[in-house]
């Protein structure tokens, strides 16, 4: 039974992904423990198997583009959730691009960068990349998360921490382009620049076949759905915790957030793991850059759509987290080699961004 294969996959891999979407029929976990705990189960399940899935993908199309594979496909889910989220009307809808936008930059570059860069140094002492590619990742990231978050609390076409009408376009359609442009670079004008030093190891293995690569792909898109919805369904649970706790409604917002990229952490741990941190960069930094590039314009059209406010600015504590997280990853990525001093300092600021969103 362990050796059996379905469409060269194993029998588990195509099993788990459905299986995991079953609670989501359930619509949400209310007060049963029980039902909380299936979620829970389930969520972790997805997981691990969404990452198994981009990994056979990866394997078949090659870096870096396998890398976009598990970047997109979450970020296009966690999409069209903001969306939903802002036609609906909800009152947190007007800065919850912001929010969203925000968190995930601090979680991927401080959480996920510094988690990797700890472990990987751990196991193999000093780990090496390209700078290159990351640092060209990171410009791109710096120049996106100052139109967007930050230059909007210093206009004074519209009041408050807001761009006008024009702003918004003007914002969205430079986020798109800029973005399109590191994917045309990453993928095909400079691709070399985003590929580890040591590529050979994995060099000898056949890669999969059409058939077992889109049958992964499909796999893959089912298990991110389960693991965004089952987080949506976790999220009331969560808010209970919060509130019992008396924190900040914003922290029901970064939870969900860890809990949505839970996939592209763990793949990123694994590639840290096996010395591979370029890769691992590529997934973190990545992901972060699809969530501004593609997340940006689509809420900017929807509430020009629905003429709905949107708040972009972020406050005075959150611009100096920002800032100073952009600083730090500049230093650490600067001379393509790090250490476990680097990873410390990457997750000393990732508990200062969590400390303060509950202590704010």
């Amino acid at each position: 039974m362990p050796d059996l294969k379905i469409l060269g996959l194993p029998w588990w891999s195509l099993l788990l992904p459905p299986t995991a979407c079953l609670p989501l029929l359930a619509g949400g976990a209310g007060g049963s423990w029980p039902l909380l705990l299936l979620i829970a189960t389930c969520l972790i399940a997805a997981v691990l198997v969404a990452v198994f899935h981009a990994e056979v993908v990866a394997h078949r199309i090659g870096e870096p583009l396998g890398t976009l594979v598990l970047a997109l496909a979450v970020t296009i889910i966690e999409v069209s959730l903001i969306v939903s989220i802002m036609a609906s009307g909800s009152e947190q809808a007007g800065t919850l691009a912001r929010d969203t936008v925000f968190a995930t930059v601090m979680i991927i570059c401080n959480g996920v960068v510094g988690l990797c860069l700890l472990a990987g140094a751990i196991r193999h002492r000093i780990i090496a990349f390209n700078v290159e590619g990351t640092g060209s990742a990171l410009s791109v990231l710096t120049a996106l998360t100052t139109l967007t978050l930050v230059l909007p609390e210093f206009t004074t076409t519209s009041p408050g921490p807001t761009y006008s009408p024009a702003q918004m376009l003007f914002a969205g359609l430079m986020s798109l382009l800029l973005y399109a442009v590191f994917v045309f670079v990453q993928t095909i004008r400079h691709r070399d620049f985003f590929l580890p030093a040591g590529d050979a190891d994995e060099a000898h293995e056949t890669p999969p076949t059409l058939t077992t690569s889109l049958s992964s792909f499909t796999l893959l898109i089912i298990a991110l759905i389960a693991v965004v919805g089952l987080a949506k369904q976790l999220a009331p649970a969560i808010q209970h915790a919060v509130s019992a706790a008396s924190a900040p409604p914003s922290v029901v917002g970064i939870a969900i957030a860890l809990l949505v990229l839970l996939p592209e952490t763990w793949a990123a741990l694994r590639a840290a793991l096996r010395n591979r941190m370029q890769i691992s960069l590529n997934l973190a930094l990545g992901s972060a850059l699809a969530t501004i590039g593609l997340s940006i314009p689509c809420v900017v059209v929807v509430a020009l759509w629905l003429d709905q406010p949107l708040v972009l600015g972020l406050p005075a504590k959150e611009l100096v987290l920002l800032a100073l997280t952009l600083v730090i990853s500049t230093m650490t990525l600067a001379s393509g080699r790090a250490t476990v001093l680097q990873g410390a300092v990457h997750l000393v600021l990732f508990a200062a961004f969590l400390f303060l969103a509950i202590v704010p």
